[in-house]
């Protein structure tokens, strides 16, 4: 009887456990870093959620503001000779939200009109919002 209390608790675990993981709503994603590789990373872990069908919401800070802007360049990387901004400009076709947090574009004397298509300035306290969300799980590069 204990094992069968044991198979039936444990079962139950890894049911509620997997149910848990499918009422995700989706990823928020914090993007600070300068690294080509790490962008990319968090590009590529965003359209996997993406294309699970949840929600991705990536705020782009310091360093990797510059993804967010016109005519700015970034590194093709191998296996596939795609670079972090393709990745998110897909991500943006696909329904990502893209914002820049609204340090980025004062402080590297630019404004909204530099903003790729799709790409909006952050507000704190929505951010801050979306963050708490228990909903989402949150990851930050």
């Amino acid at each position: 009887m204990k094992k069968f209390l044991s198979v039936v608790t444990l079962g139950l675990f890894l049911f509620s456990s997997n149910a848990f993981a499918e009422d995700n709503k989706g990823l928020n994603v914090v993007l600070t870093a300068n690294d080509a590789q790490t962008q990319m990373m968090a590009m590529v872990l965003s359209m996997m959620t993406i294309k699970q069908k949840k929600a991705v919401n990536i705020t782009l800070c310091s360093s990797a503001g510059d993804l967010a802007v016109k005519g700015k360049e970034s590194p093709l990387l191998k296996p596939k000779n795609k670079s972090p901004k393709m990745l998110l400009q897909g991500l943006i076709k696909s329904g990502a939200k893209v914002e820049v947090c609204p340090l980025y574009l004062p402080n590297a004397n630019l404004d909204k009109s530099v903003l790729l298509d799709g790409i909006t300035v952050a507000n704190p306290q929505n951010v801050a919002k979306q963050l708490l969300n228990s909903d989402f799980t949150t990851l930050s590069y």
